[in-house]
């Protein structure tokens, strides 16, 4: 599970469950978080007053956050600080730090294996691959083929964004890409080799379809994603084959409030009144 602030009573609610959780720290709140003292408050504060009652697993320091951003200078420094501040609770080894991107800080993705951040997002993103590197943990990477095929419907088929292409739709080398999923993370793993992050794994922090409001945007193909999404996800990707990757859905609920474009409001699995908007979607 996910959420993207520390939302006190969700937190209060997880007590006990189990669930493994990816805690965001909002945009807003990075600047204040480049203060030491400010970060161990924050970890006290929401990670050690619920910890080991609440299943942390990672801490997103923020949440695609753009190098032009005046927010980017401070992602880094968070992100050290909250990890010193993990690591005086003897929580170091437990929780992964990292920062959640989008796939706008790929200068290059076509074909994966030329995959690269560019001139302008290096400067910001390498320093964090370094980190991520030296503390083993992941880079958190939303991906989206839906954003990809509406922004590049006359060069990106439909069935490839939707994994119901049958065979290779593009071939790299000796990798054979299927569908759009998987040669989006493989250019962020080509990226990350050419960043210094050979080491560094790839978890995919958001992923969805939305159900109405623009070209593409249908509950049939929204549940057609969903169900071969969760059927995929164990098998790998060309450049990792076999290896599992940990996938997290956007989003749990409709937005009823969200915008500005209509689509915004449709990537959950639910409604807003708490009905399943997919009969045909199961995660066993």
């Amino acid at each position: 599970m996910r959420i993207y602030d520390p939302n006190q009573a969700t937190l209060q609610a997880l007590r006990g469950t189990n669930i493994e959780l990816i805690l965001g720290v909002p945009n807003g709140d990075l600047q204040s978080l480049t203060t030491p003292s400010t970060a161990n408050d924050w970890v006290q504060n929401n990670i050690v007053a619920f910890s080991p009652a609440v299943n942390f697993r990672y801490i997103a320091v923020g949440n695609e956050v753009e190098p032009s951003d005046p927010a980017s200078q401070y992602v880094l420094p968070a992100m050290q600080n909250i990890y010193n501040a993990l690591a005086s609770a003897n929580l170091g080894g437990e929780i992964k730090v990292s920062t959640s991107v989008s796939a706008s800080l790929l200068a290059q993705s076509y074909p994966p294996s030329a995959g690269s951040f560019g001139v302008t997002s290096s400067t910001y993103i390498t320093p964090i691959v370094s980190f991520l590197a030296t503390t083993g943990a992941p880079l958190l990477v939303n991906v989206y083929p839906y954003f990809a095929y509406i922004g590049d419907p006359q060069n990106i088929r439909l069935d490839f964004a939707l994994f119901t292409a049958q065979g290779t739709v593009f071939q790299d080398g000796a990798l054979a890409y299927q569908n759009l999923f998987d040669a989006i993370v493989d250019a962020f793993y080509s990226a990350l080799e050419a960043a210094g992050g050979a080491n560094v794994e790839i978890v995919v922090s958001e992923t969805g379809w939305p159900s109405t409001g623009e070209a593409a945007a249908t509950v049939d193909n929204a549940s057609t994603y969903y169900k071969n999404l969760i059927n995929h996800v164990n098998d790998g990707t060309p450049k990792k084959p076999g290896k599992a990757m940990e996938t997290y859905l956007f989003a749990m609920f409709d937005e009823d409030q969200k915008g500005p474009a209509e689509t915004e409001r449709h990537f959950g699995l639910f409604s807003p009144d708490k009905q399943p908007k997919y009969n045909n979607i199961s995660f066993s």
